[in-house]
């Protein structure tokens, strides 16, 4: 039986998931709106990836018999100024997941359950490559952030990016 504070923490990290997911895609519609299709299609598939993290925390719950309690997402902002500014709201937003991962995998280890925490270390990893990433599309974008040619070639570069299945679902 999972325990109970373990459940209540990662149906909340289900929310988080799921608004992480929403942010990601006004970023999204909001990059496609000021003609970046490349920056558009990268916060795209940060949106499918936050997803996907969600459906992971759901699997989990429902292999532990445990009831998923899916709540209402919180409004997430839908414009802003600049690339760069996604792009240092996207870290910032990333190292506050990374905070609530490693909560949850805290707790699971205080609890001794060790099925959470070992569920818990793919998803730390998987944030350590969340900022990895999140930093260097900030330092990309502002390296960038005066020259219209060089923004247009990044732009150009992001468009190829292509979504992949994390392994905890592409197993399934």
């Amino acid at each position: 039986m999972l325990n109970e504070r373990v459940h209540e923490a990662i149906n909340a990290q289900i929310n988080a998931e799921m608004w992480s997911a929403y942010l990601y895609l006004a970023m999204s519609m909001d990059a496609e709106a000021k003609g970046y299709k490349g920056v558009a299609n990268w916060f795209f598939i940060q949106y499918r990836e936050e997803l996907d993290h969600a459906h992971i925390f759901m699997n989990y719950l429902n292999s532990r018999d445990a009831k998923v309690e899916l709540r209402s997402i919180e409004a997430v902002p839908t414009e802003w100024n600049s690339v760069q500014e996604m792009y240092r709201d996207t870290l910032a937003h990333e190292q506050k997941v990374t905070a609530l991962i490693n909560a949850i995998g805290a707790l699971a280890n205080e609890v001794n359950d060790f099925a959470t925490a070992n569920r818990m270390a793919w998803f730390i990893d998987e944030q350590v490559e969340e900022e990895e990433n999140a930093r260097e599309m900030l330092a990309s974008a502002e390296a960038v952030e005066d020259n219209k040619y060089g923004m247009y070639m990044l732009d150009k570069e992001l468009a190829g990016r292509t979504y992949t299945t994390p392994g905890p679902l592409a197993s399934k």
